[in-house]
């Protein structure tokens, strides 16, 4: 028996502990990263970015919340939501009240397509089959049906009244105690929102720092930051892999960048130029998937330095 039945039983043995890691433990396992980006023009102070993204609110969460709200005791220069808060059409209030304190200083944002749409249950395995078959949301897939929307609206309008600077397709500017900041943003390339014709035209003269600020990191959207001459994007979206291969890494991104560059800092290079890219892998997961292997939950503060 022990020959015909024992590696079978081992491996359902492990695979249930993993699993048991992954949804009991790591999903709420909250890391900050910190990351120095030599993006600054010189003599210019450092800046300090916190960005936060992928929060997928579900009702319930208590750990997330405290831990978002204590993120305020990092004391940012400002904040970058990169969307994603929602996973749950009742989570709006508790979203908020996780963020709240984070509210309170200057930030931007960008919305992401669990902002507008609820989840839908769906078999894991098929982001392998539609990786394979490059195939990524609505950029190749049929357009969903059915979906549940959520109340984004009131997600917006409670970061427009704290200050922060909605970004969706759009330019604005942050001013930090003699320094501007101007940013750049598109709708979520995941869902076929984004329209860079809009932004076009690179950075703003007169501002000390341009930045650009996306959800899903599509090479398009890159490619166009990139070379109108950005010198640093940020992106969420990823959530870093989600379950990856310890000493492996992601096997899947949910879009077309590479599984290199899933998470983290790298850079992108397009019509000659090269930019930074900063890819959050997240604090949250789709409320059908709550599990995180080999890629704990994070926020990421950014120090931004002088160039070299």
């Amino acid at each position: 028996m022990r020959a015909r039945y024992g590696v079978p039983l081992t491996l359902t043995a492990v695979g249930a502990a993993g699993l048991a890691y992954a949804a009991g433990f790591e999903v709420r396992s909250f890391r900050l990263r910190r990351v120095t980006v030599p993006v600054l023009p010189r003599g210019m102070r450092p800046l300090r970015v916190l960005q936060v993204s992928d929060v997928h609110m579900v009702s319930g969460q208590r750990k997330k919340q405290r831990w978002l709200q204590s993120l305020a005791g990092l004391r940012p220069d400002f904040v970058i939501n990169t969307g994603d808060n929602l996973s749950d059409p009742e989570g709006v209030p508790e979203t908020l009240d996780a963020l709240g304190p984070l509210m309170e200083f200057p930030g931007a944002y960008v919305f992401g397509s669990n902002d507008y749409y609820g989840p839908k249950l769906r078999n894991p395995a098929r982001y392998l089959l539609e990786r394979a078959q490059g195939r990524h949301g609505l950029n190749g897939n049929a357009p969903a049906v059915g979906v549940v929307h959520n109340p984004w609206e009131e997600l917006r309008d409670a970061f427009d009244a704290a200050g922060w600077v909605g970004l969706s397709n759009s330019r604005g500017r942050l001013k930090l105690e003699g320094i501007e900041i101007a940013l750049t943003g598109l709708d979520d390339p995941h869902i076929k929102r984004d329209r860079y014709a809009e932004v076009a035209g690179g950075p703003e003269s007169g501002a000390d720092l341009s930045l650009a600020v996306v959800h899903a990191p599509y090479l398009r959207s890159l490619d166009a930051f990139t070379a109108d001459g950005y010198p640093l994007i940020l992106a969420g979206h990823t959530h870093g892999g989600q379950l990856c291969i310890p000493f492996y890494g992601a096997l899947v991104t949910n879009c077309d960048i590479d599984t290199d560059r899933v998470k983290g800092l790298s850079t992108h290079t397009a019509a000659g130029h090269t930019s930074y890219l900063h890819v959050s892998a997240g604090c949250g997961t789709n409320r059908y998937t709550p599990v995180r292997f080999a890629c704990p939950p994070e926020a990421t503060l950014l120090t931004l330095t002088a160039r070299d």
